[in-house]
């Protein structure tokens, strides 16, 4: 059974099971996929499901979303595999998984801004519990490898300057701020993995995103890329909050996941830094900019933020 999708996922899931990895790792493995539904979980979910179709690679999908009926809509092409598994929890409650485990991808988050400020409590909770609550199932079941699907946020504040951030640039952020619970809860999701690694073992990796679009972005996201995109489909004009100078990274998300998947399969250190270093625009040069664009129908970047990284993987 192979995945029925758009031409432009399966030519992406193409591009990504094309890299130099050591896909037969995974190989009659079973993986645990948290935030099954989001964007870029998603397209690890259908990565390891079209490693199936190409290899027979014999891999069990577990995807734990938190909202049933927009996964069945959103994951329509893959719900129904005998290699797919739907779990409908929330990731901040203890989970219990019958069989083997060997990976978790944790991308369970409520990444959209305006959670950050209508549902802090909800956004930290679950990257918090969610981390210890899966990394005591990676212990439980003996899993071989667990990758938490991180941020640029947690660089915090930078020199205005600053275009380019190492993984070890950590800047600060007022921690008494409500909004703070976003990049204080992956800073300390980072924390949980390397203490899980060193007490148990557990190997973890983490893959730091900046700014990512592509095919299953929402346009109520909240984020520049997805506000563009959404006045572009709408007819309104393009609106931008700064005066346009401030530059982030933008890569597309099969980029993105693919760096991933190099962290997992190939990655010798915890963190990475996962982004498109020719994707380092501004929001007021956006329309010249970032080649990558070209790449996704409808598909808009530009930014109102602060500098981030660009290393990638």
């Amino acid at each position: 059974m192979t995945i029925d999708t758009s031409p432009v996922v399966a030519r992406d899931l193409d591009e990504i099971l094309d890299r130099d990895l050591p896909w037969s790792e995974l190989s009659g493995r079973t993986v645990l996929v948290t935030g099954a539904s989001g964007m870029l979980p998603s397209y690890a979910v259908r990565t390891l499901l079209a490693l199936n179709d190409r290899t027979g690679a014999g891999i069990t999908v577990h995807g734990l979303v938190r909202n049933e009926e927009k996964a069945r809509r959103l994951l329509a092409d893959v719900v129904d595999r005998p290699d797919f598994r739907l779990v409908v929890q929330d990731v901040s409650a203890p989970l219990e998984l019958s069989g083997p485990l060997d990976y978790v991808i944790h991308g369970a988050s409520a990444a959209r801004p305006a959670l950050h400020g209508s549902q802090p409590v909800t956004t930290i909770r679950a990257n918090l519990m969610g981390t210890f609550h899966l990394l005591d199932l990676c212990v439980e079941k003996a899993a071989r490898g667990f990758v938490l699907m991180s941020s640029a946020e947690v660089y915090g504040a930078q020199a205005p300057e600053t275009e380019l951030i190492d993984e070890q640039s950590y800047g600060g952020f007022d921690i008494l701020n409500p909004r703070a619970c976003y990049a204080e809860g992956k800073r300390a999701a980072e924390t949980i993995c390397v203490t899980y690694r060193a007490q148990y073992g557990i190997e973890s990796r983490v893959v730091r995103f900046g700014h990512v679009y592509g095919p299953g972005m929402a346009l109520d996201d909240g984020r520049v890329q997805a506000d563009f995109a959404a006045n572009v489909v709408t007819g309104k004009d393009i609106v931008l909050n700064s005066d346009g100078s401030g530059v982030r990274t933008y890569t597309y998300v099969a980029d993105a996941v693919a760096g991933m998947f190099y962290a997992l399969l190939r990655g010798d250190e915890v963190a990475y830094n996962v982004a498109d270093p020719d994707g380092l625009v501004s929001s007021g040069g956006w329309r010249s900019s970032s080649p990558r664009c070209a790449r996704s129908a409808g598909c808009s970047c530009g930014s109102r933020t602060r500098p981030t990284h660009a290393r990638t993987a």
